[in-house]
């Protein structure tokens, strides 16, 4: 699955998407951009036994890890770099094995170097988690 491009500039959109991929721990994962959009990501894996926690569940830190980068990526799509300060997520359903995930990050509020951020983790359209996080700005990409 190719990411798709929801309308931002198309070099910005390709840099991330190569940074993204050279990622080991996103590799590690296997998590994938799936789009962008201006101030807003979506990020994709399909859980595996890998993804394991010690009770044989799909460990949350995967669906806080989603969430996390699809709300970081959503920032970067306006040529932002920022860094979480503050992060939290109510888990509301378990994810099944063999299934892919979906998280969907989006700009709720911004200042001028503070980002307030909300991403919602789907399993088979079912909401999974819903996080909340502030970001601040660190610099802008060069592309």
């Amino acid at each position: 699955m190719e990411a798709e491009n929801k309308g931002i500039d198309q070099k910005l959109f390709e840099h991330l998407n190569a940074a993204y991929n050279k990622s080991s721990f996103y590799q590690l994962l296997g998590l994938r951009i799936k789009s962008l959009a201006p101030g807003k990501a979506e990020i994709v894996t399909e859980t595996a036994k890998k993804h394991a926690n010690s009770q044989g569940m799909v460990h949350g830190g995967l669906l806080m890890t989603a969430a996390d980068s699809a709300m970081g990526n959503a920032i970067k799509t306006l040529g932002i770099r920022a860094v979480t300060v503050d992060c939290s997520i109510s888990y509301l359903a378990a994810a099944e094995f063999g299934k892919d995930i979906l998280a969907v990050g989006e700009i709720i509020k911004s200042g001028k170097n503070i980002f307030f951020m909300e991403a919602k983790v789907w399993g088979d359209e079912k909401l999974l988690a819903v996080a909340k996080a502030t970001f601040y700005k660190n610099g802008v990409i060069e592309v």
